[in-house]
């Protein structure tokens, strides 16, 4: 809701103190989707999600199942064009047609974005700030969209996995999801505590028109 606390944090975890990392998927809401869920609940952990608009509109019930269980979620466009060869008025459209379409469906104004295929530049970073969206990237992608194997999906996230990092996955790959409990296990053995992103960043409101981590 727009004048709760920043959606997706996890006030008791301090990521200054223990060791964060955060995983993300974009492309959903799916079919998938759900099984991630159960996952994530059974495990008592949090993600964040990078959502389409139009997928929203297909899974409505599982975007609001995924921003009511804690997860923060954010905008990751309506139909994933590439923005940086897209004119302003079609960035402005993918961007806020996704945000109408977000809140709406779970009561959540978001206040991030990612942009499809990182494709990004100072022009869409501006337009996105106009519209009260601070940019999300990631310190590591999985390429699990590519491998399309749970036991490399899950190499790779180890590998990728760093204090403060912040992986890039697709709820959308069932691959992925089904690597999930074994990749969840082994990075609590591993000492991390995994939060979403704005608890990453030590909770604090993310900044319009800047770009993180």
């Amino acid at each position: 809701m727009s004048g709760a606390p920043e959606a997706g944090a996890q006030a008791k975890v301090d990521c200054a103190k223990v060791k964060c990392i955060a995983l993300t998927f974009d492309d959903g809401p799916g079919e998938q989707t759900p099984a991630l869920l159960d996952v994530l609940k059974k495990e008592k952990v949090k993600a964040t999600f990078f959502l389409m608009g139009k997928h929203v509109e297909e899974f409505p019930a599982i975007a609001r199942r995924t921003a009511a269980e804690g997860h923060a979620v954010g905008n990751h466009t309506y139909g994933h064009q590439s923005l940086t060869s897209s004119n302003d008025s079609e960035i402005l459209d993918e961007l806020r047609v996704t945000q109408t379409i977000i809140e709406e469906t779970t009561g959540r104004r978001v206040t991030m974005f990612r942009p499809p295929y990182g494709h990004t530049d100072e022009r869409v970073l501006r337009l996105a700030g106009e519209q009260g969206l601070a940019q999300v990237m990631w310190t590591g992608t999985t390429l699990d969209w590519k491998l399309r194997d749970a036991k490399r999906i899950k190499a790779a996230v180890l590998r990728l996995a760093g204090r403060d990092g912040v992986i890039l996955m697709h709820d959308v790959v069932p691959q992925t999801v089904k690597a999930m409990p074994s990749i969840v296990k082994e990075l609590k053995k591993r000492g991390y505590h995994l939060v979403t992103v704005p608890t990453l960043l030590g909770g604090r409101r993310l900044e319009a028109g800047v770009s993180y981590p």
